[in-house]
């Protein structure tokens, strides 16, 4: 039972509004992924690889998402991710008119933990690069917290990277979340969300690090921009900034409308499940 204290907190500070109590969840949700998942990258590039390598990257950022969704799941869904957002406005998940409060938070949410990650790792920062924050080279650190082309890669083929990442992202999230389906086991569903962001590092990180998010990727580069590397960022890579908003989005369409005309379009309806669940029932009866 609640003490008198902390149920008159609840009376005097709770929200009542669903959709600040959901503003709040996205942000904090989307600050916990980039604080593991940036965070991990920080401490790769400034100890040049003592202390991380890809694997710990793809672990961190696989954590950094199961504890958000851990965390948000219950309140707001834990979308963080604006792409994840538009797959269930698509799908009438999700109200419109709560669309632009979800992806609101998750830039500023995405923001601050940038923020922290760089008083995290100030001293390194510094240490590492002399007080000079460069973008693209050697010694960049830019791509701390922003996601850049490899060398190799193309506009067009960097879009497309975007798109195929982001869409196996969301059929997979549809697929674990879908109660008409096998899904995960009740509370397991974080973990199996996190297992889908350590497949695509393993598969899809080669051209451009699966960034698969535009606010995990926006906001920390809206940071990197105000907080010393300048508008380089945005320049950098053939301009290649708005690839990894772009991608995603169009991505998150596809994903849900692949699941859509695939699965979900063709589960029955309740009562014919529920027929043929008796008729299955039946079976099993006359032939024991």
């Amino acid at each position: 039972m609640e003490d008198e204290g902390t149920r008159k907190m609840k009376e005097k500070f709770g929200l009542r509004r669903d959709i600040l109590k959901e503003f709040l969840a996205e942000f904090l949700g989307i600050f916990v992924l980039i604080l593991f998942g940036c965070g991990s990258v920080a401490q790769t590039v400034l100890s040049k690889g003592a202390l991380g390598e890809p694997l710990t990257i793809h672990l961190g950022f696989t954590l950094g998402v199961m504890m958000a969704v851990y965390m948000a799941g219950g309140v707001s869904g834990a979308h963080v991710n604006p792409a994840v957002s538009l797959a269930m406005v698509i799908l009438k998940k999700l109200p419109l008119k709560k669309f632009p409060v979800y992806v609101a938070a998750q830039f500023l949410g995405a923001f601050a933990g940038s923020c922290v990650v760089y008083g995290l790792y100030y001293d390194a920062l510094m240490a590492f690069t002399n007080g000079e924050f460069i973008v693209t080279g050697a010694n960049a650190t830019a791509n701390i917290f922003a996601s850049y082309p490899a060398k190799h890669l193309s506009v067009l083929n960097g879009f497309v990277d975007q798109v195929i990442g982001t869409a196996a992202l969301i059929l997979c999230i549809l697929a674990i979340t879908d109660r008409k389906n096998i899904g995960a086991p009740k509370g397991m569903e974080p973990l199996c969300i996190g297992l889908i962001i350590m497949a695509i590092g393993v598969s899809m990180g080669l051209n451009c690090g699966y960034p698969v998010n535009p606010a995990r990727d926006l906001g920390p580069r809206f940071f990197t921009a105000v907080a010393g590397w300048g508008v380089d960022v945005f320049s950098a890579g053939g301009c290649w900034w708005w690839i990894p908003v772009a991608g995603p989005m169009v991505g998150g369409a596809v994903g849900a409308g692949v699941y859509f005309l695939f699965i979900e379009l063709h589960h029955p309806e309740p009562e014919k499940q529920e027929e043929k669940n008796i008729q299955d029932k039946y079976e099993m009866v006359t032939m024991s």
